[in-house]
């Protein structure tokens, strides 16, 4: 096996089991190893670290596989780590729900492995060096899982180029449809698995959709960057007096109107905006328009680090205007899905926003991920999405 050899002193965060080795903690390369090949990590005085898949294009130059060096990676430890992943899962998963993730990379101890079930079919992402090389081995195995039928590629995402690895997409096993319906605590969606956003649906979202579920009973809601409808569903199914779903795509709210048909929830309630957020909040603004639950589920403002500081500015431009659109007593569920930004930095923007609105606010909840996301303690990066509940006075 071919080795990396870390710098002196650099082994103190394999150490705490996080599992990437950067470019720069990196000595010098013993052997000749490719793209995804499993290399030995040792200290600068060859003590052995970890077993990692090797990424020569990556500023990422290795993700750990294990931490123990009397195992060997392969199909059949990849297996009871897959086992090891659903079995996670079992409890946590709600009554009258199809859809969840199953392995969540780095946090299943499967470094850049992503899959998603939809009822029979699975949707996988192979975004690291490491995954791509055990491409053949993952169909092969998720194929035994019981009730698949189907394995569909979702690999057409940018992070792969910065393995070096061109963005891909298309069926590995069966013959998926475009279209999956599935089940979601009791209502009733549909994934578009093949041009749909991430897998096919924001599945991280589910936990907090019930929060909204629950708080929509009776109350005017405003429901920006809606995308297929998911918040604007539960809130009507929480018996919400009205719905105002924003979205600036029409193919996506297209989407969403067949999914509040799908659930036999009243049409009549909800009124759909086509156009760009920023500029339809600030349109209601100027018309005086009020509500009593606003929910702000952007896409990620932040790709890079370099890239936060525009984003706070994004972040807090659209909380000032929705503090400025919340009657007394209103709730902001408001949410950030990038990770480089950090829960105390996204609270600092949201108050920040309420003092630039001159409201008075208290956080109620924080939101995260669903437990189908799970955080491993080492690696606090899986710990992307956050969200908080707000009233204003």
């Amino acid at each position: 096996m071919a080795s990396l050899l870390l710098k002196p002193g650099r082994e103190k965060a394999l150490l705490r089991r996080h599992p990437w080795v950067f470019s720069g903690a990196v000595q010098r390369v013993k052997g000749n190893p490719g793209p995804g090949e499993t290399v030995a990590v040792l200290t600068a005085e060859g003590k052995f670290l970890a077993q990692a898949a090797y990424s020569p294009h990556s500023q990422i130059r290795a993700r750990v596989w294990t931490f123990r060096d009397d195992v060997v990676v392969g199909p059949d430890w990849f297996r009871e780590r897959l086992e090891a992943a659903r079995s996670r899962r079992e409890g946590w998963i709600p009554p009258e729900t199809t859809a969840y993730r199953v392995v969540f990379g780095e946090a299943d101890g499967l470094p850049g492995l992503i899959v998603d079930r939809y009822e029979d079919t699975l949707v996988v992402q192979l975004l690291s060096a490491g995954a791509e090389y055990w491409r053949e081995t993952w169909v092969t195995l998720l194929k035994e899982w019981p009730g698949v039928r189907h394995i569909y590629e979702r690999s057409d995402v940018e992070v792969r180029r910065l393995e070096g690895l061109e963005p891909r997409s298309g069926p590995l096993w069966g013959q998926p449809p475009r279209y999956v319906r599935y089940r979601e605590c009791g209502l009733t969606f549909v994934a578009d698995i093949v041009q749909g956003h991430k897998t096919g649906a924001y599945l991280d979202q589910r936990e907090n959709r019930r929060v909204v579920r629950a708080l929509a009973r009776g109350r005017e809601v405003l429901d920006v960057f809606c995308y297929t409808g998911g918040f604007t569903v539960y809130a009507l199914a929480g018996r919400a007096a009205h719905v105002t779903a924003v979205d600036v795509s029409e193919e996506a709210l297209s989407q969403a109107r067949e999914h509040v048909a799908l659930n036999g929830l009243p049409q009549e309630r909800v009124t759909w905006v086509q156009g760009n957020a920023f500029e339809v909040l600030r349109d209601l603004v100027a018309r005086g328009r009020t509500f009593d639950l606003i929910v702000l589920d952007p896409p990620k403002f932040a790709q890079r680090a370099e890239q936060v500081p525009q984003a706070a500015r994004g972040y807090k431009d659209i909380n000032r205007l929705a503090f400025l659109l919340l009657r007394p007593g209103g709730l902001l569920v408001t949410f950030s899905c990038s990770g480089h930004v950090a829960p105390d930095l996204f609270q600092k923007i949201v108050a920040d926003a309420a003092l630039d609105a001159d409201r008075e606010a208290h956080i109620l909840q924080r939101l995260f991920q669903g437990p189908d996301h799970p955080v491993a303690l080492p690696y606090p990066e899986a710990a992307y999405l956050k969200g908080l509940v707000v009233r204003v006075a």
